[in-house]
């Protein structure tokens, strides 16, 4: 049983050396300022893939349409992958926004399908993109070509988060406040690991990159095969390429806005969804930390099973949640102050026992079990 404490304290002190890494890094990171704001220029073509979006792709396109940035500057194609409702009619009613539609069918990936469907018709330098249920902010565009003057990167990932529950007259259930959490830790690593330059991660609701690098690296060639996928992975190969030109866009004014998962069975599914692609990352530096993350995890159900036999391990359990938290707080308390979800905090201790208890469980049904995505069942 000493080593079993051992054990659990050196992958304690693993974990702690990495948060403590991204907090610093995210703490180094200052926001961007645009400073070319003036001097609009870079082209977009953003893509949204869509399926069965009735309910979330008229304000999706309100908000694009509203952008301060000049309009001969973007176009915005919606890629629509088989929808059974009201999609494509929606989109057709907004004056300039192009629908190409998906024709393929039984391939285990439609999402990059759809996306490489509108890359193809695409016209501009930079191709952005966006999920369906998501809302824009105004200065969005102008901010993402400020700092691809300022940077000169190939590729740029930048913050996503929840739309608040109160913009739609809703209370803020368990369900909302628990994943905003954990989202919201998942944004910050995603900031500190991408600024400094440890591994790549990135959200498909908030990213861009040059289109004649997307065909340089040959698409999503190779990663098709995989249901998810079409932002990190399609990073990991862009960055092999330019190592040096991947950013993050640090920004209030870049934040896109999406949905929460509306029942806890749809979270657990995108969370596995999520989850899946870890085996198939070639960015060993990722897999490195996902795994220290799953065994630091398991190891509380170790102490929570062997508690069973002898009640010191119940105690040491919950020593272990108490230290958890210590380590993470301060950097879930930076990032929560970036995107003005600081009232989260409160919950956040209440909320340690779930978190591991679901991190075990969407990381072995990631990687042995299949999901439901879209309607579609997915392994």
């Amino acid at each position: 049983m000493v080593f079993l404490f051992v054990a659990i304290l050196m992958l304690w002190v693993l974990y702690a050396v990495v948060i403590f890494y991204y907090n610093t890094s995210w703490r180094a990171m200052p926001e961007y300022s645009p400073k070319n704001i003036m001097i609009p220029g870079t082209g977009f073509s953003i893509i949204i893939p869509a399926r069965n979006e009735a309910d979330n792709i008229g304000p999706l396109l309100d908000s694009i349409l509203s952008q301060t940035y000049s309009r001969d500057l973007f176009e915005v194609i919606v890629a629509d992958d088989h929808s059974t409702d009201e999609t494509a009619a929606i989109v057709n009613r907004y004056e300039g926004v192009k629908l190409v539609q998906l024709k393929e069918d039984r391939i285990n990936s439609y999402k990059k399908k759809a996306i490489e469907t509108g890359i193809a018709a695409a016209q501009n330098e930079w191709i952005v993109c966006t999920d369906a249920d998501c809302v824009v902010t105004p200065d969005w565009l102008q901010v993402l070509a400020s700092f691809i003057m300022d940077n000169k990167p190939v590729f740029v990932a930048a913050p996503v988060s929840f739309i608040p529950a109160a913009s739609k007259g809703k209370k803020e259930s368990v369900l909302y406040i628990f994943q905003a959490l954990d989202f919201l830790t998942l944004q910050g690593i995603t900031g500190a690991s991408v600024a400094g330059k440890k591994h790549n991660m990135c959200n498909g609701a908030n990213l861009a990159y040059k289109r004649e690098v997307f065909y340089e690296v040959d698409g999503f060639k190779g990663i098709d095969n995989i249901a998810s996928g079409d932002d990190m992975l399609l990073m990991h190969k862009i960055w092999k390429k330019y190592p040096g030109q991947v950013g993050y866009l640090k920004s209030k004014a870049a934040i896109v806005e999406t949905e929460a998962a509306p029942t806890w069975k749809a979270f657990f599914n995108q969370r596995i969804r999520w989850a899946s692609k870890a085996t198939s990352y070639d960015d060993k530096r990722i897999f490195v930390v996902l795994l220290l993350v799953y065994l630091f995890n398991c190891s509380f159900l170790a102490l929570l099973v062997l508690s069973f036999f002898n009640i010191i391990y119940l105690y040491a359990f919950l020593v272990f949640i108490v230290l958890k938290t210590l380590i993470e707080i301060s950097f879930v308390g930076r990032v929560s102050r970036f995107f003005n979800r600081r009232h989260l905090l409160k919950y956040f201790f209440f909320f340690q026992p779930l978190h591991i208890g679901y991190t075990i469980i969407s990381g072995f049904l990631g990687t042995f079990g299949s999901y439901e995505w879209k309607g579609r069942k997915v392994k």
